[in-house]
């Protein structure tokens, strides 16, 4: 009676198989069929952002180091999150995008925080989104160069790898329970690894339009909505804590190719 049994156990997972790989395809297929990606207009509008004079000091922000020199832009994101020896820190591109609208342009850190998402539902905008859309499309076609040269980026990194195992909260969750493994999905979509070097591809699409939240999303509020999703307390915006998550996946995804934004679900 056992190898009917084991038949029927193999058909089964032949099935879920064959399942699993239209349930892909068909997702491709979706991606497909919504062509190119609407963030180009974030990219554009943030452009304009850049360059215009706004705040306390009236100034735009083309004079920002984001660590390739005042004003330097292509390349700039390739090689972020980065030292910055002004600051002592370990920044990423939003971090220290803010910090340059602190200093530049005279705004208050705070404000800069409650601003950092948009709302499409209640038609809350966000120049922070459209500012990184526009700077990390500087960098298409470049491969993710994250170099670890300085002390403090190594202790970002390893802070960061400890902080995606790290389970915690009433689910007992960490980053690595959806993400250091092949093959693990939710719902149609398959989960990224953050061990597969093929798998840097996906770190290399963000900041990407989010076709559910009718916005580009950017990875600070990625780090967020993880977080949330694993019922966590909120992670402060660019704090060092997100930056070091940030700074493990990203060196993880070393050589992948940037091309933003891109389009996701």
């Amino acid at each position: 009676m056992k190898k009917p049994i084991q038949l029927a156990l193999a058909a089964a997972i032949a099935g879920c198989a064959i399942s699993a790989q239209a349930k892909e395809s068909s997702v491709d297929d979706y991606r497909a069929m919504l062509g190119d990606s609407p963030g180009i207009l974030w990219v554009e509008d943030g452009e304009l952002i850049w360059k215009q004079k706004t705040g306390p000091k009236n100034t735009g922000l083309e004079k920002c180091d984001l660590g390739k020199g005042p004003g330097v832009l292509k390349g700039a994101y390739a090689e972020l999150p980065r030292y910055f020896k002004d600051t002592d820190q370990v920044m990423d591109l939003e971090s220290r995008i803010k910090h340059c609208m602190i200093t530049l342009q005279g705004k208050d850190a705070s404000e800069i925080d409650k601003a950092a998402f948009s709302n499409p539902k209640k038609y809350i905008d966000s120049d922070m989104e459209k500012i990184v859309a526009y700077v990390a499309a500087q960098s298409n076609g470049l491969p993710f160069n994250i170099k670890l040269d300085h002390p403090k980026e190594q202790v970002a990194y390893d802070a960061g790898e400890t902080l995606f195992w790290r389970r915690s909260s009433k689910m007992d969750f960490s980053c690595a329970t959806c993400h250091a493994q092949d093959g693990k999905r939710i719902r149609l979509q398959t989960l990224y690894n953050a061990y597969n070097k093929d798998d840097g591809q996906i770190i290399a699409s963000w900041p990407t339009y989010r076709v559910s939240h009718s916005t580009v999303r950017t990875m600070q509020h990625r780090m967020w909505d993880c977080h949330w999703q694993m019922r966590l307390p909120d992670i402060d915006y660019a704090s060092d804590a997100a930056n070091a998550l940030i700074t493990f996946m990203t060196k993880e995804a070393n050589g992948s190719i940037i091309q933003v934004p891109s389009i996701k679900r």
